[in-house]
């Protein structure tokens, strides 16, 4: 997954917190993690393997920050 397409995520409040469950409202350090990358005859092509990211929940009186490649875990039904 792309980073625009990581805050388009964020910014509907598609992400519940497990500790308020309430929408997960920031997130710090994205990385795509990178299987593989080549580069050849004019050719070229990267394959990830997923992302990571830091997870921030910022409501009032919650303080759920988690790293974690599986994000998607917190992806609500709506």
């Amino acid at each position: 997954m792309s980073l625009e397409s990581f805050k388009k995520i964020i910014n509907e409040g598609k992400l519940t917190c497990p500790k308020c469950k309430k929408a997960i409202k920031q997130f710090d350090k994205y990385v795509e993690r990178m299987a593989s990358v080549w580069d050849g005859a004019g050719d070229s092509h990267t394959e990830t393997e997923g992302s990571l990211v830091t997870l921030i929940c910022a409501n009032d009186g919650c303080s759920f920050k988690e790293r974690t490649e599986y994000w998607d875990n917190y992806l609500s039904d709506d």
